[in-house]
């Protein structure tokens, strides 16, 4: 019976996301009769490319039982860093290999600050934010680098030939796949999530953690970095102050999806379903014509309310921080 009642309750919490997701679409739908229209769908699957994308870094982190502030710096500094290359003429090929290389650097000194060095996720992870920012407007020199080739340009906005799907649409796709696998069923996911449920359990039982834990930052970083080679191809520029407050968006789409931030529970396709929920209130905000000022409001009340929502879920379930 204890079981029985177990599964009914793992499958609820599986379900939240998308029972949210269907009453806001409902509830949007009838504020207004644009909502469901194709060209607004198509725009809201556009639109939610690069947090989604984010969201699926982070989420990984958020296994481990940590957080990652400094997404949002990555993405730019990492944009940044190719559209300099792109700019001085080396081929978008290499640019965007050099792009994913500083992410991934920029995530494996997280990780090493936070595993080997012992600091607080937040702590590490804010000072590496104000590094990555720091290093993009001194680089940048405080200005927009513009004017890419159409090869580029396809990544942003191109569509697969004799359809209407976008190539972006499609890369998301791809990197959620790829992270459902590695984290369903080889031993680096299997691990991640141990750490994020009992870290000193998992320390105790031979595993690495340290490299595990640097392992899940590094993925952070990379998926920033992807996220950034996504921005700079749909605006043809790369900037400076790119991804700013990002990070909130991807705790969010994150926790919304069923991830827990304590650790050791939640799914990749969770977090795409609350990324596309953040999208779907954005976009429905903006078709009642609420001002950004207030959009920013709203959206740090849903922020703390998922939060708070995450706080009583894993009260109730038993587990402690």
């Amino acid at each position: 019976m204890t079981n029985l009642k177990n599964i009914k309750r793992i499958d609820f919490a599986n379900m939240t996301p998308v029972i949210v997701l269907v009453v806001l679409c409902v509830f949007m739908s009838a504020l207004s009769r644009v909502f469901f229209s194709y060209g607004n769908l198509v725009n809201i699957f556009q639109q939610v490319t690069v947090n989604a994308v984010l969201a699926l870094g982070m989420s990984v982190v958020i296994f481990t039982g940590g957080i990652d502030l400094s997404v949002g710096s990555v993405l730019a500094i990492s944009g940044i860093i190719m559209g300099k290359m792109m700019a001085g003429g080396i081929s978008p090929f290499l640019a965007c290999a050099a792009g994913i290389i500083i992410g991934a650097l920029f995530g494996t000194i997280n990780g090493i600050f936070i595993s080997h060095f012992r600091l607080q996720p937040m702590i590490a992870t804010l000072g590496v934010m104000s590094i990555a920012r720091g290093a993009a407007l001194t680089i940048a020199e405080g200005k927009t680098i513009t004017g890419y080739g159409a090869g580029f340009r396809w990544i942003g906005s191109g569509t697969i030939p004799g359809t209407e799907i976008q190539v972006q649409i499609i890369f998301m796709f791809l990197l959620y796949l790829l992270l459902f696998y590695v984290l369903k069923y080889r031993k680096a996911g299997r691990y991640i999530y141990s750490i994020g449920g009992n870290e000193e359990a998992t320390r105790l039982s031979g595993i690495n953690v340290q490299k595990y834990k640097t392992l899940a930052y590094m993925i952070c970083g990379i998926m920033s970095a992807i996220a950034g080679i996504i921005l700079v191809s749909k605006l043809n520029s790369a900037q400076s102050i790119a991804g700013e407050g990002y990070e909130l968006d991807a705790i969010a789409s994150s926790v919304i999806g069923g991830a827990s931030l304590l650790g050791g529970s939640g799914s990749v396709w969770g977090t795409l379903l609350g990324a596309i929920i953040m999208r779907v209130i954005r976009n429905g905000l903006n078709l009642m014509n609420v001002s950004s000022y207030t959009q920013r409001l709203i959206i740090g009340v849903i922020i703390i309310a998922a939060v708070l929502f995450d706080s009583l879920r894993n009260g109730k379930s038993g587990r402690m921080a």
